[in-house]
């Protein structure tokens, strides 16, 4: 499966979820319930994902966590916030070029309406 056949799953699961369950609840429900769906879907889904960071020859396994990595390609970063600040998206890139992956979503549930919360990071270029 490319990167963009499971973004098209994660996107529409999340709207789903969105839907049912409306904005504002906290970031930890949204990331479990998510999670389950795209489970359902057939997805392998790790959750608080260690990524590691090597520099100057130092290693650091717990220098940042990634919220989901779905089927070992795609990075989501989840919020439940009123406006995502462009932090939340420079940290979605950072993952993308530590972890050699190519895609990544912030899906911010605490948009009024999900297709407003859904942010889509490539890093390099998509197969």
């Amino acid at each position: 499966m490319t990167e963009n056949e499971i973004g098209k799953i994660i996107i529409d699961a999340a709207v789903r979820l969105h839907r049912e369950l409306g904005p504002g609840l906290l970031e930890s429900v949204y990331e479990a319930l998510l999670a389950h769906r795209l489970r359902q879907a057939g997805l392998k889904v790790a959750r608080q994902v260690p990524v590691v960071l090597e520099f100057d020859g130092i290693r650091f396994d717990e220098g940042f966590r990634a919220d989901m990595i779905v089927e070992d390609k795609v990075i989501i970063e989840l919020k439940s916030v009123e406006r995502i600040n462009p932090a939340h998206k420079k940290q979605v890139l950072t993952y993308l070029k530590l972890t050699g992956l190519k895609l990544g979503y912030v899906l911010n549930f605490g948009a009024e309406v999900m297709r407003d919360g859904i942010y889509r990071i490539i890093n390099g270029q998509l197969e």
